[in-house]
């Protein structure tokens, strides 16, 4: 009996010190204590009226909404407002077909007949200046008519072409307009393979319908993907490639990495019936700053460049004669007077073995080093040559070729 009549009393003083402890903090939060543990008697704001209490539901939906904002969308509310809807009125050549395209007597008298038509194109833009000068590709506006604009609130602004260069697919615009948005052009040639990066522009022209541009987001898949001259006569080097969804209509849009920094800008896809596969390819961002100054100085850029050497092919009796242990190479037979080859200390009957790096072979390496290169005035070229038994490197920089 003694032992029940310990823990009656044991319970009932626990349930006094429980129901007192409740009515003190029922009291304390009466008198204003806040879920920051600021009373309104501490706070002369809050007993005016001027500032209620915070809930303690809004404080934990807004410390909820903060933690969704990270890196990616900070990026893009930053970068958004630069990224332009560009849409294009551009006129194309067709190729009327050939009835009698398969008989071989009437088909020599009816042929096909060349005419043009105006269609309408699109593609994205990003805004780099607060003047107005946006960059887009060059087959963006190839052959347009009319370029119109249009920016993340709906203005919209005719735009003409300060610069265009097909070989590189890229295109500088101009908008009239002051104290527009712009984007920050990365600083660094640096780009991580696996790092964030995201997508911005106007795929299948959706940016129209909202002013809106779409983001997509993926990674840095690989970087200096060169590709060959293109059958439309491109080059395309040094490419990023993205998984970020790339799909018509991005091509011009900027790709931006995780600090809100504009590393490159969409202008290829791999593509099987018109559709993406996941695979998008970006030029990079010091390839656009280096065509763009050219574009801002001179509206093109400058390919009509000269090297003042002469080769031909190595043979059996050359590299007998010059007793070479091969005839990979080609050998120099003339060097012009005052020419960038002279003045890069060219002799004659130098061995070329390399160029930039990659070795040559014949004279078929050189001329496809040099169609695929997309070379100009200006560059700097390393050669390795072999002259008296011994290997040399020589820089060769491209001059304009004299008239």
């Amino acid at each position: 009996m003694k032992l029940w009549r310990d823990i009656t009393i044991g319970f009932l003083i626990g349930a006094v010190v429980i129901l007192g402890f409740r009515e003190y903090f029922r009291s304390q939060l009466t008198a204003g204590i806040s879920v920051e543990g600021i009373s309104a008697q501490e706070n002369p704001a809050q007993t005016q009226g001027t500032a209620p209490i915070q809930s303690s539901s809004q404080y934990f939906a807004e410390t909820v909404t903060e933690s969704r904002n990270n890196a990616i969308t900070r990026a893009i509310k930053e970068v958004a407002p630069a990224v332009v809807g560009i849409n294009v009125t551009q006129v194309r050549e067709y190729r009327s077909p050939n009835p009698f395209w398969n008989d071989p007597f009437w088909g020599q008298f009816f042929r096909g007949r060349n005419y043009q038509k105006k269609v309408e194109n699109l593609g994205s833009g990003f805004i780099i200046s607060p003047d107005g000068l946006v960059i887009t590709n060059e087959h963006v506006v190839h052959n347009a008519t009319e370029i119109l604009v249009t920016m993340e609130g709906g203005e919209q602004y005719h735009a003409q072409i300060v610069g265009a260069d097909y070989y590189s697919d890229i295109a500088l615009l101009q908008i009239h307009a002051d104290n527009l948005p712009y984007a920050k052009l990365s600083q660094s040639d640096e780009i991580i393979i696996g790092e964030w990066v995201i997508a911005l522009g106007n795929p299948f022209g959706l940016f129209t319908n909202n002013d809106q541009p779409t983001a997509t987001v993926g990674v840095v898949s690989a970087t200096d993907r060169d590709f060959n001259r293109t059958s439309e006569g491109r080059i395309y080097k040094n490419m990023i490639q993205t998984d970020a969804s790339i799909n018509r209509g991005n091509s011009g849009g900027p790709l931006v990495n995780a600090e809100g920094e504009v590393i490159g800008m969409a202008t290829m896809i791999f593509t099987e019936g018109g559709g993406s596969l996941g695979i998008g390819f970006a030029t990079p961002v010091y390839r656009i700053t280096e065509i763009v100054e050219a574009l801002q100085e001179a509206g093109g850029v400058n390919r009509n460049y000269w090297t003042g050497l002469s080769i031909q092919n190595l043979d059996r009796l050359i590299a007998l004669s010059m007793k070479l242990n091969s005839t990979d190479g080609v050998i120099v037979t003339d060097v012009e007077t005052d020419s960038p080859g002279e003045k890069a200390g060219f002799q004659v009957a130098d061995i070329i073995i390399a160029i930039n790096n990659q070795k040559v072979t014949n004279y078929n390496a050189v001329r496809t080093f040099l169609e695929n290169e997309d070379l100009k005035v200006g560059d700097l070229l390393n050669f390795t040559i072999k002259r008296d038994g011994k290997n040399r490197d020589l820089e060769l920089r491209l001059e304009e070729m004299p008239r």
